[in-house]
């Protein structure tokens, strides 16, 4: 009897392994429900909102200093309420040159494939860092470096190469705006998303910034019209805040047309960085963005919230309403 025991313990510590492993692997792929705002539970910011495949998906950064910021989660969701968690689609160890600061991620899929764009390393001058892109065959990767090295690491026209927006326009061409430091540049994308191509007119990297820019760019469509939308403030305080200018090109020029999104002294502070969703085939838009819960001080407390954002009969966009309620089910399918 006193020789099994050996044995015994060899197997209890096989069923207790397979069983913390089976809890561990669920927790990577963990379902929650979010009928509320914040639609995602824990400290996330710069979301990025894309709709693939039916799925309302959101990229955020994952809001922690700078050395412990090395990774991205995403969140997928059919309805808008019942989500699913995808952990580390991306993080330091398979971006080489990537050390420290992967945030504000931008997605963008391409025949089959999905291309992930972020920004790593905060750098300045003469350092390794800016704004690099991963692939995946799923929306809910893994993503792994693409290009091994970033896409934009150097500051050009004052830009701090950060906040990457990727867009598709109506000529097909794929296009970048991006920037930090009060300076926002437009680059055209080569096809295969492996380097930057000169724009029409013979310029590789052109400033578009406006008034009050500070960081954080959106660029849409909606009736012909370009809607290029930026955040304002500093980020780690109460007035970080959204507007926006409209344009018949997507170079510009682009006059500030007004704030849209703000604090709210009974609900949050901080309203800032977002992305703009609308749903397939409809008039119907919705904004993704962070803020910071009220009485929380910390920069890096900040959450991720859905509201509804509307336009006017002009087109112009109205003031956002945030809330504590959110948006509830979003119908996708």
């Amino acid at each position: 009897m006193l020789n099994q025991i050996p044995q015994m313990n060899r197997l209890v510590a096989i069923i207790f392994y397979l069983f913390f492993s089976s809890i561990y692997a669920q927790a990577q792929k963990s379902v929650f429900v979010s009928r509320s705002n914040p639609v995602i539970p824990g400290w996330y910011a710069d979301p990025e909102g894309a709709i693939f495949n039916k799925q309302l998906w959101i990229y955020p950064t994952y809001s922690a200093p700078y050395e412990q910021q090395v990774y991205l989660n995403a969140f997928s969701s059919s309805d808008g309420v019942k989500w699913k968690t995808h952990k580390h689609i991306l993080d330091t160890a398979s971006v080489k040159w990537a050390t420290k600061a992967i945030w504000a991620p931008a997605i963008i899929s391409k025949n089959g494939k999905y291309y992930l764009f972020f920004s790593a390393n905060d750098v300045h001058p003469g350092e390794i860092g800016g704004i690099g892109v991963a692939v995946s065959n799923d929306p809910g990767g893994p993503f792994t470096d693409y290009i091994g090295k970033p896409l934009i690491g150097t500051v050009e026209n004052g830009a701090q190469p950060i906040d990457q927006f990727v867009f598709r326009d109506k000529d097909g061409e794929y296009y970048m705006i991006y920037g930090g430091w009060g300076h926002c540049n437009i680059v055209r994308l080569k096809d295969d998303f492996t380097g930057l191509q000169p724009l029409k007119d013979g310029q590789l990297f052109k400033e578009i910034t406006p008034k009050d820019y500070v960081e954080g760019p959106v660029l849409f469509t909606r009736k012909n019209k370009y809607y290029f939308m930026w955040s304002e403030g500093g980020w780690g305080g109460p007035n970080y805040r959204v507007a926006y200018a409209m344009a018949d090109s997507p170079f510009g020029p682009f006059e500030r047309i007004g704030t849209i999104l703000k604090q709210d002294s009974t609900v949050a502070t901080g309203a800032g960085h977002h992305s703009v969703v609308q749903v397939p085939g409809k008039d119907q838009w919705y904004i993704v963005y962070h803020r910071r819960p009220l009485g929380e001080k910390a920069a890096n407390h900040r959450v991720v919230c859905i509201d509804k954002m509307y336009f006017d009969e002009k087109g112009f966009i109205k003031p956002v309403k945030i809330t504590k309620q959110g948006v509830g089910k979003i119908k996708l399918k």
